[in-house]
């Protein structure tokens, strides 16, 4: 599929050469507003770079003017058709792993789970998140945790250490005493 003529005028250059069923995916793409700018946008480059385009092939600066990516996207994208197809030059990778581990697992969120429910410490009304971040460095549950890590995890379990009820389960609202005087 890769043409030896345009291979020998550069031959650092990937190559694309679309099919008929490949050309019309990718117009369908970029002429409907119901996608992602940026597959839209690939699509787009895609459809330019194309070695059998009807009007004929352009350049790499007329395609990067054209649509507003960089050299080295337009560079990577005619990589990425040529080696691994159409849907992986338009579609991300999708992480098989995140990036960073979760700090708090099961184990530790029990743990944090027991220490919002127990009494606050000396001098404070009830646990903050900060508080308990710091108290679970102190007790070395773990090295360093941010107070935002905590707090994530506790709304995922819709407790609050801040709350009127310092448990793990959600508390009941009272109905208003007269209708006619509820808040807006």
């Amino acid at each position: 599929m890769v043409n030896r003529e345009v291979l020998m005028a550069n031959p650092c250059k990937a190559v694309v050469q679309l099919t008929n069923e490949q050309r019309q995916h990718l117009q369908q793409l970029s002429r409907t507003g119901r996608h992602a700018a940026r597959v839209v946008l690939r699509a787009r480059a895609l459809l330019l770079a194309d070695a059998d385009h009807p009007q004929g092939q352009r350049t790499d600066s007329y395609i990067v003017a054209a649509t507003g990516i960089k050299l080295r996207t337009l560079v990577r994208l005619r990589q990425q058709f040529v080696g691994h197809g159409l849907e992986a030059a338009l579609q991300r990778k999708v992480r098989t792993t995140p990036p960073v581990p979760p700090k708090i697992t099961g184990r530790l969120e029990a743990q944090l789970i027991a220490l919002a429910c127990s009494p606050a410490p000396a001098g404070h009304t009830s646990w903050s998140t900060a508080l308990l971040a710091r108290e679970l460095t102190r007790l070395e549950y773990v090295s360093t945790i941010g107070r935002e890590t905590v707090r994530r995890a506790l709304k995922k379990m819709r407790s609050s250490p801040g709350g009127r009820s310092a448990s793990a389960s959600p508390r009941r609202t009272a109905r208003a005493s007269s209708p006619r005087w509820s808040r807006c």
